[in-house]
């Protein structure tokens, strides 16, 4: 069985970045992610210069019904 999961990331370096930042922060309370899909993306802008770069992703991961709790 599989889930998913609608997360929002965010960086001050890249897109690239929020994406990679964010599953590595859901990777610590989420076992088994399996994909990711990029919903949106957006950034937030200061004067003439980007920000805030942000992200909205769909987080598919596994559920492991033999595991211990």
């Amino acid at each position: 069985m599989e889930k998913h999961i609608h997360v929002t990331g965010t960086s001050v370096v890249s897109w690239k970045d929020a994406i990679l930042q964010t599953i590595s922060e859901a990777s610590k309370t989420l076992d088994y992610l399996t994909e990711v899909k990029i919903l949106d993306q957006r950034a937030k802008i200061n004067g003439k210069k980007i920000d805030e770069y942000i992200v909205d992703l769909d987080l598919s991961f596994t559920i492991d019904r033999d595991r211990d709790e």
